[in-house]
């Protein structure tokens, strides 16, 4: 057995428990239970993917897949900010119908 062909077999391994993983982060991201719990599973989602996409970037001897696991890091990242934002948007909302006792202002 070469070194090229054990890295192959240690990158084929890898990719296998990042797969495995993502199984159990999906299941995180369904069930929750706390919408935090959900967007931290999220982002991890877009990290194991990158790192998926890397680990096939070398098997596969393809290196535009790089720049597209670069690109996707990008987008992971835009998504996670917007999610956040607007649960902050949801949490406010609700914080302010509990001051005001659940009436809304435009009603008063």
């Amino acid at each position: 057995m070469t070194v090229e062909q054990a890295y192959r077999i240690l990158y084929v391994i890898a990719a296998a428990v990042i797969g495995g993983l993502l199984v159990f982060v999906f299941l995180r991201t369904v069930l929750g239970p706390r919408i935090a719990d959900r967007m931290v599973a999220v982002n991890l989602t877009g990290t194991l993917v990158t790192l998926l996409i890397c680990v096939l970037a070398y098997l596969m001897a393809e290196d535009y897949l790089v720049d597209i696991s670069l690109i996707y890091t990008t987008l992971s990242f835009l998504a996670v900010v917007l999610l956040a934002k607007i649960y902050m948007g949801v949490y406010r909302q609700k914080r302010h119908q509990e001051k005001t006792g659940g009436e809304d202002a435009h009603d008063a």
